[in-house]
């Protein structure tokens, strides 16, 4: 009967002991946080089979052996960045731009089953800068840098590129977006273009000046053209028509009868009576 209660008391001392270790994390368990998953790779030293545990640990807390690997995966959409120096466009012209893609691990005990925790860099990164390279220089400078009209284009072509390299190599990922930066070309470009668009708009300037200037001569040339035919269609001489274009002004000067007129002499008379 001792024996009994003995060897039940060292149970329940060992796992209480089990219990401290673990809740002090000096014992090592499976905790992933939120949006993750935990995969479990085990190494028995004497007994027992090893490798990956199929069954990951999603959440809460599991207790390991201290033999036990833990590769924390993340389930989540995750960004990589692959900055490109000096890159020539379709035109010659070095750029510097970043490109951006966005994958979401779909199966975290084949993925590193399979592709090991560093999949991206091992079995992506290449193919993606790869991909980048082929869809920019196929382009030039100003649709990439300047006008960007070509960045659509490219991000399509990088998507599909990538979507099928990524089911034929069957990485367990899935392409959520590719995003190219807009480019930068060299300091010595970005002041040429700022000249040239100087002289364009100094040009445009002076087309806008000389469009003014002939208008308003055209309108000169018709007004003295319409004032010819009336003095004409009247019978006015010079000197008549001058008065006449003077009374007019004068009238709109003195509508408000505050004028006070100084003739002098004689006057000829603007309206032929004898018509």
């Amino acid at each position: 009967m001792k024996a009994v209660i003995a060897t039940v008391a060292a149970g329940i001392a060992l796992f209480l002991l089990c219990m401290a270790l673990w809740l002090t994390g000096i014992l090592p368990s499976a905790h992933p946080t939120a949006g993750e998953e935990t995969v479990l790779i085990r190494k028995p030293i004497i007994f027992g089979d090893g490798g990956i545990d199929p069954v990951p640990v999603k959440a809460g807390r599991k207790l390991l052996a201290w033999t036990t690997q833990r590769v924390n995966v993340d389930m989540r959409p995750q960004q990589f960045v692959a900055h490109f120096d000096d890159f020539m466009s379709n035109d010659g012209v070095p750029l510097d731009f970043d490109a951006v893609i966005r994958l979401q691990v779909l199966d975290s005990v084949r993925i590193i089953e399979k592709f090991g925790p560093d999949w991206y860099k091992n079995n992506v990164a290449a193919e993606f800068n790869n991909r980048i390279r082929q869809a920019v220089r196929k382009h030039g400078m100003n649709e990439v840098a300047i006008e960007t009209t070509a960045i659509d284009a490219i991000d399509t072509e990088v998507s599909l590129a990538m979507e099928t390299y990524i089911k034929d190599a069957g990485i367990p990922i899935r392409l959520v977006q590719v995003t190219i930066g807009k480019a930068n070309p060299p300091d010595a470009v970005k002041t040429q273009r700022i000249e040239t668009a100087t002289q364009q708009q100094a040009i445009l300037t002076q087309q806008q000046r000389k469009l003014a200037e002939d208008q308003r001569k055209a309108a000169e040339q018709s007004r003295a053209e319409a004032d010819k035919a009336y003095q004409k269609e009247m019978g006015l001489t010079t000197e008549q028509f001058v008065m006449l274009e003077w009374l007019k002004a004068f009238r709109g000067v003195c509508e408000g009868g505050k004028c006070t007129v100084v003739t002098q002499g004689a006057a000829t008379p603007v309206v032929n009576v004898g018509r």
